[in-house]
């Protein structure tokens, strides 16, 4: 490594620690982004590690020269949780399948493997993940580390799937943790925030291979209400359901998908066909909808019209349907398009119609009278304000895999405890990185809202609430994860001012190690 750029206290250390013949891979000048761009840092140190051995190296080192350690995948939180300006430590070099045990679906890998490397590795087993969320280029440890959710009222947490992780505390010592060893370390590391340790091993259990045959629909928003609270046969004809609400036009794309076997297509009785392709995924509706953002920016007022744009890609026509039977992966992954603030919020199933009438209500300025008016009760006004769709709205039950007494369940999850799940999930997209105008008020009203519907929030995308509030939704649950991340980290090692803004509690900061907010 160069020098420049690194305090020369810290260079001596290094220096010192060079002859045991375990290498150091770090480099200064490194500028990190978030994926959507919306924050950054320049840590110190920004260090890729090929081994076990060399991240014990690296937390051994940042120890001694009291440096905090942030771990980072592929930014694609929009949050600041991956910035800092101490150590950052990235594991795309440990990405190797480990183990395959075929019979049983129990795989062994490193934790830095993105998802997409991982799928590719487990179909030449004929294996799959029981449920994926929609983007593929996370880390497998940054997923288990966010809490990462599914489109499904038959799993929760991706992580639900784990069975035991090796992790790295601040000591530099590797241990192993699982349900059975050491299962309140196991916990609190299922949805860790970076906080615990670094996780450089992941065992997971594997389904067998499978696709999803999927169709979806154009329908008005009454129509998809309608299903909703018809005994939630929305959410539960089919395996997989996704909607895309879009409030101005009042409708949706109501996506649907079932489990299609491998046994299935060896028969003959399914086989595999892509959807049609559209303007949206292309160059052109790329572009026209990148471009229509921006003008938007301008002359907000048109924004509600871009929603033309979707019909490029799904339909103008209530009824207009589409199809497709893929692997799972493929069928379950979206395009992300460009930069975006995301927000998104867990609420009980059962409050969705009432949030999504009453965030129609206040979105359009309906009045008493008005077709479709209820009383919103959110105390901002929504004039002049003009917000990007759609509105995405996914499920996923975390009391049907995982529960408290097997200490399996996060203490972090911030699905609901007892009954099913709505994510809700606004974005505000930045056109050549952007700031999209109006995003404190649009966000602020949404939050409100979520919380005044039980929600919490998720832990990797964007949202505003105090240490009090986060302490008031989590209880113990916190308290727990608290007392097990300060008896792993007393000293703070892994933690950042993100997590000291949210998380820590308040008689123990953790500020042992220099790093400024």
């Amino acid at each position: 490594m160069t020098s420049s750029g690194v305090d020369s206290r810290v260079l001596k250390i290094i220096k010192a620690a060079s002859s045991d013949g375990i290498p150091f891979r770090a480099k200064p000048g490194h500028v990190h982004f978030t994926w959507a761009r919306t924050f950054s840092s320049l840590p110190e140190l920004y260090i890729q590690p090929q081994s076990p051995e060399e991240v014990e190296k690296v937390v051994s080192l940042a120890r001694q020269c009291r440096r905090r350690i942030t771990m980072v995948g592929c930014g694609h939180s929009p949050s600041s949780i991956t910035c800092t300006n101490s150590w950052l430590v990235n594991l795309d070099n440990l990405r190797q399948i480990l183990s395959v045990d075929v019979e049983s679906g129990v795989v062994v890998m490193q934790a830095g493997i993105r998802l997409w490397q991982l799928t590719e590795e487990l179909r030449k087993y004929h294996l799959s993940f029981p449920v994926l969320g929609s983007v593929n280029e996370q880390s497998i440890a940054g997923v288990i580390s966010t809490g990462t959710r599914g489109s499904t009222l038959k799993h929760g947490l991706i992580s639900e799937a784990i069975e035991a992780l090796k992790i790295t505390l601040a000591s530099g010592k590797t241990v192993s943790c699982s349900a059975e060893d050491r299962p309140d370390l196991f916990r609190g590391a299922l949805l860790s925030l970076g906080a615990l340790g670094i996780i450089t091993e992941v065992t997971f259990r594997a389904v067998p291979a499978f696709s999803i045959k999927w169709s979806q629909t154009i329908q008005s928003e009454a129509s998809m209400l309608s299903a909703w609270q018809n005994q939630n046969s929305l959410w539960t004809d089919s395996e997989f359901v996704r909607v895309w609400w879009m409030p101005y036009t009042r409708r949706s794309v109501v996506w649907k998908g079932d489990t299609v076997t491998r046994e299935d297509l060896k028969l003959g009785r399914e086989v595999h066909f892509e959807p049609q392709s559209g303007y949206y995924d292309g160059p052109l509706g790329y572009h026209i909808y990148h471009n229509l953002l921006w003008l938007a920016r301008l002359v907000p007022f048109i924004t509600p019209w871009i929603e033309f744009v979707f019909g490029m890609q799904y339909g103008f026509r209530n009824g207009t349907t589409s199809s497709g039977c893929q692997p799972m992966d493929e069928a379950l992954r979206m395009n992300c398009l460009f930069s975006q603030y995301v927000t998104e919020w867990a609420i009980p199933l059962h409050k969705g119609p009432e949030a999504i009438a009453r965030l129609g209500s206040w979105l359009k300025n309906l009045s008493p009278g008005d077709e479709g008016y209820v009383k919103p009760g959110i105390p901002f006004s929504s004039t002049g304000l003009y917000v990007h769709s759609p509105i995405e709205v996914r499920v996923c039950d975390s009391n049907v895999h995982t529960s408290d007494e097997k200490h399996n369940r996060p203490w972090l999850d911030s699905t609901i405890k007892n009954g099913p799940t709505l994510n809700m999930n606004a974005t505000l997209y930045r056109p050549y990185d952007l700031e999209p105008p109006q995003m404190k008020r649009w966000f602020e009203a949404f939050e409100w809202l979520m919380r005044d519907l039980g929600g919490k929030p998720h832990w990797a995308k964007n949202f505003v609430a105090t240490h009090d509030e986060i302490a008031s939704w989590y209880g113990e649950d916190l308290v727990q994860w608290q007392r097990v991340r300060d008896e792993v980290d007393s000293e703070g090692l892994f933690v950042g001012s993100w997590h000291r803004k949210h998380v820590l509690s308040r008689d123990k900061p953790c500020l042992a190690f220099e790093e400024s907010d």
